[in-house]
């Protein structure tokens, strides 16, 4: 059974407003006093909340037909129905509101975020509301007004400082266990990692979270492996750290074709990172690179060929052995 979902629709439907009432007074010597009936209640909306406690969208997927309660209807002496309570859902830091077209709706990040998805219906008028000097004793009374029907959906995009991507097996768990308390699957085969995994990192008064997420391979934004279904999970990251794996086995693999292979798949999710938002888009941003294991800690892993030839990855990947950092972010530590 699915425990992380990321992705649901939501059938939201306010609560629907309720009728006014249509009642004469009557008392003793006075047997039409007058109109009385009060107003009927309004429904109910359905309201988004982004909670802290709530880190999935499991809860929606099991259940994700919503309806707020109604109002009820008026009463005669004057007496309104009661209004009814709004229905607030609590979601996850990060959730984004699209409608089922595709347009961004709404985008909760920050505790206490809201957005209304379904707006009850108003309460319909009694005939004492309804009384004029024409018309002194209505004997009708208005409808209440149906509540908003709406289907939405709702995408989590994990809120997190660094994402780690890279291949599979690659050390991404391992290095998220190291540096947090975090303890995700580790295991010697591919995919271990299914589901993203957060994990707080506290280094003396810094503190930032790390995600990590399933393994990239060729050809993943053709949808093979798991293809490129959790990604929208680093697109709010401030760095993203390629972790490469320096001593595969694998043929016709090594750090600089590993780097080129995620960032092409990365590119293939997406041209530019957060472009809608207005914020730099992926081919920019600082990339922090790791390589997990090396078979030699006195060589640099890459050929001397590749290191003279290549002036674009060697703008990008710092080696430790030749004591050469441009960026702290950029360092490839052995």
């Amino acid at each position: 059974m699915a425990t992380f979902v990321d992705r649901v629709v939501l059938h939201a439907h306010g609560g629907d407003g309720g009728n006014g009432c249509a009642s004469i007074r009557r008392e003793k010597f006075k047997p039409l006093a007058g109109p009385d009936g009060g107003n009927g209640g309004n429904g109910g909306s359905v309201i988004l909340r982004v909670d802290p406690q709530t880190t999935t969208l499991l809860e929606y997927h099991h259940g994700p037909h919503r309806h707020a309660p109604s109002g009820t209807q008026g009463m005669g002496d004057h007496r309104a129905g009661a209004t009814g309570a709004d229905l607030v859902l609590g979601v996850p830091d990060g959730t984004v509101v699209t409608s089922t077209d595709g347009e961004i709706l709404a985008d909760l990040v920050g505790a206490g975020a809201e957005f209304m998805v379904a707006e009850g219906g108003r309460g319909g008028l009694g005939n004492a509301a309804l009384a004029s000097q024409r018309r002194k004793a209505p004997g009708f009374a208005l409808l209440g007004e149906p509540g908003d029907e709406r289907d939405v959906v709702l995408e989590l995009k994990t809120i997190a400082d660094v994402a780690l991507v890279g291949y599979p097996s690659a050390g991404k768990s391992s290095l998220v266990a190291a540096i947090s308390a975090a303890r995700p699957k580790i295991a010697d085969y591919p995919f271990t990692t299914l589901v993203p995994n957060l994990g707080v990192v506290q280094a003396g008064q810094a503190r930032f979270t790390v995600a990590d997420v399933p393994g990239l391979i060729p050809g993943a934004s053709e949808g093979k492996g798991l293809g490129l279904e959790f990604l929208r999970h680093i697109e709010r990251c401030a760095v993203i750290v390629h972790v490469l794996d320096c001593a595969t086995l694998e043929p016709g693999r090594d750090p600089i074709s590993d780097l080129d292979v995620i960032e092409s798949e990365l590119a293939a999710y997406a041209g530019d990172l957060d472009e809608e938002a207005g914020v730099a888009g992926g081919a920019s941003r600082s990339w922090s690179v790791r390589a997990s294991s090396c078979s030699t800690r006195s060589t640099c892993p890459r050929p001397a060929s590749s290191r003279t030839s290549s002036a674009r990855s060697s703008r990008r990947v710092g080696c430790a052995c030749s004591r050469s950092r441009p960026r702290a972010t950029r360092a490839c530590a052995l």
